[in-house]
């Protein structure tokens, strides 16, 4: 049913940009979250930022500044400009999406069911 691909990922130098992108389909949900998260080696995969059908964006706190999430309903795409970038933002980007309830809140760390295969961000020190 539904299919999210990345794209964007690559490996750039410290201080450096990436704009990554996720392209979705089948997803048909009326209310919905989608975010993007992050699996570093030897660590457990985390959220980076959502955002809800109604718009609503999160963050978490320690990317806020450097992170924006963002969405082409027309294109049914999702995309992350990260800025800034640093060695520790290497890992894995994953997007992901779920049909959110009115009782859920949508949240960066939100438990998704669909997820897309990933993209490799590799940020030289």
């Amino acid at each position: 049913q539904v299919q999210l691909v990345e794209s964007g990922g690559g490996s750039v130098q410290t201080g450096g940009s990436l704009r990554l992108s996720c392209a979705a389909s089948g997803l048909t949900y009326s209310t919905y979250c989608m975010g993007w998260f992050r699996q570093a080696p030897g660590k457990e995969r985390e959220g980076v930022a959502a955002i809800a059908s109604d718009g609503s964006i999160t963050y978490v706190d320690s990317l806020r500044a450097r992170f924006t999430i963002s969405q082409d309903n027309a294109k049914n795409t999702l995309y992350l400009q990260m800025n800034s970038l640093k060695p520790e933002d290497t890992g894995v980007y994953y997007c992901a999406a779920s049909y959110m309830p009115s009782f859920a809140h949508c949240g960066a760390q939100y438990p998704h069911d669909n997820w897309g295969q990933g993209t490799q961000v590799t940020v030289s020190s």
